[in-house]
This record gives structure tokens, C-alpha cells and sequence, in this order.
């Protein structure tokens, strides 16, 4: 087994890696079709948190059970300290973290939320929630930004860009002007394409959904941007955010928060593995933070774990 800790888990989450394993004996089912919840303009919080255990008596791999479930290898990750984030050891109790608190932004179309690895895609009363994969430092994944779908794409061809065939060359490998279309395309069978320069897309490897993996576009499962090809519309409204934390109060007057590491943003904080990168909170979570209902120990305990669980932060008191 791997004897990968803390610190270089949460490495994997801020940084992407590539992993091979071998003579592994699955023991999930076949891969889970896009996570739907019904929503209301009241609803603030979606889903529920579950757990999986590993048999005893087989072996797989993190990512698999991160691909059944409908999440990212780094949700997995945050939700489960400790773990082998390559293979988890055979008796594992591992934690499913479906529940999540809905972004706050207009609940309309597309929403990619970098530092979580997920799209949300609103439509008919509806939200879907699908795990992604985004760019690699130094080629981000756009942060902070409005555009809208431009055009849809099955069997798309790929043109590397001048900088990817030097970094190829560097590594002593060779890129084609255009990789055609087919399933070892990295761009995958079908490809959304969003502005000008960015696409959502498919891919050709079964890993690094939840990782900085791409140069800058939105990488999904196969059997997920095949959903998305088939039910997103030209023209619909696309938002990009950088939203580590996200919190919401429902009808009930309840405080939840949900806690994700945020993205490395320079070189230092990407090589960074032993300790956890600094926040910079906004005026109206601080104003959150604040309220006289919220039990700081809790309050703390979450901004310190980064589990991106959702956490009730005003719990009753007996």
C-alpha cells in the first residue's frame, strides 16, 4: 500500500497527479448517471453525505469509487484525511460527500466552481452537479468570468497551441498539428465550447477528474459531457467563480458552511504541501462569521479541516 499523509493528499488536490494501478479487483458497479436534485428558489442545501467500505477481501482504487459516486478524486480526498488517495486500504469506511451547499449566483445555466471540481448545470427546476477536472498552474481554468456556449462539438479534433508543442518537446515527445477525432482524442467524443478560447470537453484518460489536469479547459467524465452535449443549449449562460467557501442559511434558520482548499496560485503556493493555504475572505462571510449564532469552535474547526463537507454551525445546544 501507499503511505501518502496529509499533507501530500491535499498536495494531490491543489497540484494534479498521474498514477498507474495495477492488477486491481473492482468491486462497484458500473459508473453513476449525472446527479440530479429538484430545487426550489428556497432551497439552499441538496443531497447527503453517505459511506462506502472497501471490502476485505478485494482492492480498488479511490478514483474508481470517486467515478461511481459522481465526484472528484479530490472531494474524495478532502472528505477523507489519512486515506490513500491512490488505494485506500481493503476495510476502509470511506466517507461519500454528496451533500453541498448550492453556489450563490443566479441559478441559471452553467456554474463552474474551480475550487470545488464541480459544474452545476440549472435547467427545468432542476440542478445537475457534475465533478470536473480544471487547469494546471500556469494554465488556469478562467476564474471569475461570464460567457455563454458558443457551439457543440461531437467528435471534436484537437490543435495544440505552439507552447504545448514545446512543452511535448521538452519531454522528448511529439504532438500532431491536429490529433483527429476518436476516442483517443484528449479531448474526448464531445466538446462545448464556451468564448473563444476555452471548451468544456470530454477526455481519453480514467483519471484526473478533480485535479489541475488540463491546459485551462473543463475536463468531465465521458458518460457526463455526453449528458451535458445532449441537454445544454447554444447560447446558454456560462459563470465561472473561485468560491473555496460557501455558506447558507435556510428557512429554518439553520448556518451551514463548506469548506474546500483553495487554488494554488503562484509557484510557492503550488510546491507548498505541508500546510494549508491561506483564505482571503470576503466582507459578507466575514459579516457570516460574525453572527452571534455561529459557535466559533466549530466555525474554526471547519476553516482548519477543509474537509468540504457541509458543517451546521449552529448546532442546538442542550
Amino acid at each position: 500500500m501507499h503511505a501518502l499523509g496529509l499533507a501530500q493528499s491535499r498536495g494531490l488536490v491543489r497540484r494534479g497527479v498521474t498514477a498507474c494501478v495495477v492488477a486491481v479487483t473492482l468491486s462497484l458497479s458500473a459508473v453513476a448517471a449525472a446527479v440530479t436534485y429538484p430545487i426550489d428558489e428556497n432551497t439552499k442545501v441538496v443531497g447527503a453525505d453517505t459511506t462506502y467500505l472497501v471490502e476485505r477481501g478485494g482492492t480498488t482504487t479511490l478514483e474508481y469509487v470517486a467515478a461511481h459516486f459522481q465526484l472528484g478524486l479530490s472531494n474524495m480526498i478532502e472528505a477523507n484525511p489519512g486515506v490513500d488517495p491512490i488505494v485506500p486500504m481493503a476495510g476502509t469506511n470511506l466517507i461519500i460527500p454528496r451533500r453541498l451547499i448550492l453556489p450563490n449566483t443566479p441559478r441559471k445555466g452553467i456554474i463552474v466552481n474551480s475550487p470545488e471540481m464541480r459544474l452545476y448545470y440549472y435547467h427545468d427546476n432542476e440542478v445537475d452537479v457534475l465533478p470536473i477536472g480544471i487547469g494546471q498552474l500556469g494554465t488556469d481554468t478562467p476564474l471569475n468570468w461570464v460567457t455563454k456556449v458558443e457551439r457543440k462539438r461531437a467528435n471534436p479534433t484537437w490543435t495544440p497551441t505552439q507552447k504545448m508543442h514545446e512543452e511535448y518537446a521538452a519531454r522528448g515527445e511529439t504532438l500532431p498539428k491536429v490529433w483527429p477525432a476518436g476516442p483517443d482524442n484528449p479531448m474526448g467524443l464531445f466538446a462545448i465550447y464556451i468564448g473563444r478560447l476555452y471548451a468544456i470537453h470530454g477526455t481519453n484518460a480514467d483519471f484526473g477528474i478533480g485535479l489541475r489536469v488540463s491546459h485551462g479547459c473543463v475536463r468531465l467524465r465521458n458518460d457526463d459531457i455526453e449528458y451535458l452535449f445532449n441537454n445544454v443549449p447554444v447560447g446558454t449562460r456560462v459563470q465561472f467563480i473561485n468560491e473555496p467557501i460557501k455558506t447558507a442559511e435556510d428557512a429554518e434558520g439553520n448556518l451551514y458552511i463548506e469548506v474546500h482548499q483553495p487554488l494554488s496560485m503562484n509557484e510557492e503556493e503550488f510546491e507548498t504541501l505541508d500546510k494549508n493555504l491561506p483564505f482571503t475572505f470576503t466582507k459578507e462571510q466575514q459579516e457570516f462569521f460574525a453572527r452571534p449564532e455561529v459557535n466559533q469552535d466549530i466555525l474554526h474547526q471547519a476553516l482548519s479541516e477543509r474537509s468540504g463537507r457541509v458543517v451546521l454551525l449552529n448546532p442546538p445546544e442542550f
